[in-house]
C-alpha cells in the first residue's frame, strides 16, 4: 500500500520493485490529489490506483489503502513510500517476523547516521525513546512509514482522526499501548535532497500532541 503525492518520477519504480519483491501481491497505490502523472505511473505498472480528488494528506491516503486492504481480504499489510526511500526488495525481510508468528507489526528503521539530516536524527531519537517508554519494548524508529503489520492491528488502529503525518505516530503509538507485538528490521537511510511534504512547525506540533496522549505512560512507563 504505497500512498503517492506528486511523486510521478519515483512511483512506477516503487510499484515495480514491490511486484518483483512479492509477486503475489495486490499492490495498492493512492493517489493523493496529484496533479502530474503519479496515479497514471502506478496504474502503468500493474498497481491498483485510488484517487483522492484533492491532497488530503499522508494519513488520509494512509487510511484509504489501508481500509481498501482488509475490504479485499488482506491477511498482512505493507505500507512504503512512493519517493523510493524504502527498497521493496527488503518486504519479504518485514514480513518474515509477523509470518512466523512472533510480531504483530513490524518497523523498518533506518540508522540515525549520515544521510539522515542532523535535525532529523534528534527528532527520531526522541520519538524512539518516547515510543519505546509507552510500549515497553524497544522501538529504534517510531517514523518509519515502511511497516509490516497484520490485519487485526489494521483493523485495531488505523481508524482515527489523523490526517497527516501524525497518523503513523497515532497508529504505532495506539498498538505499542495496547500491547502488540512490535519488531524491528534494520533498512538502508535514504535521503536523496527531494522536496519532503512534511511541514516542520504544523506536523511536528501535531505530532507532539499524539505523544501527549500517552503522557502518563511516558511518566510512569508501560504496566
Amino acid at each position: 500500500m504505497i500512498p503517492a503525492y506528486q511523486t510521478a518520477a519515483t512511483v512506477g519504480r516503487v510499484v515495480a520493485g514491490v511486484r518483483a519483491a512479492c509477486p503475489p501481491a495486490l499492490v495498492i497505490v493512492v493517489d493523493d490529489g496529484s496533479t502530474d502523472r503519479t496515479g497514471e505511473e502506478g496504474r502503468e505498472k500493474g498497481a491498483l490506483v485510488l484517487t483522492h480528488p484533492r491532497n488530503r494528506g499522508k494519513g488520509a491516503a494512509l487510511r484509504t489503502g489501508i481500509a481498501r486492504a482488509c475490504a479485499d481480504g488482506a491477511g498482512v499489510v505493507v505500507t512504503l513510500d512512493s519517493d523510493g526511500q524504502h527498497p521493496p526488495e527488503l518486504i519479504p525481510a518485514l514480513l518474515a517476523p509477523i509470518l512466523a508468528g512472533t510480531a504483530d507489526l513490524t518497523l523498518g528503521a533506518r540508522r540515525r547516521a549520515a544521510p539522515m539530516p542532523l535535525g532529523r536524527r534528534c527528532t527520531n531519537w526522541l520519538s524512539a525513546r518516547l515510543a519505546t517508554r509507552i510500549g515497553g519494548q524497544e522501538v529504534s524508529d517510531a517514523q518509519t512509514g515502511f511497516r509490516a503489520f497484520t490485519r487485526d492491528v489494521a483493523l485495531r488502529f488505523a481508524p482515527g482522526e489523523q490526517q497527516r503525518y501524525d497518523f503513523e505516530a497515532a497508529f504505532l503509538l495506539s498498538a505499542l499501548a495496547a500491547g502488540a507485538r512490535v519488531t524491528c528490521v534494520t533498512i538502508p537511510t535514504v535521503y536523496d535532497g527531494a522536496r519532503s511534504h512534511f511541514h516542520p512547525w504544523a506536523d511536528t506540533w501535531r505530532l507532539a500532541r499524539v505523544f501527549a496522549r500517552h503522557a502518563g505512560r511516558i511518566v510512569v512507563g508501560a504496566t
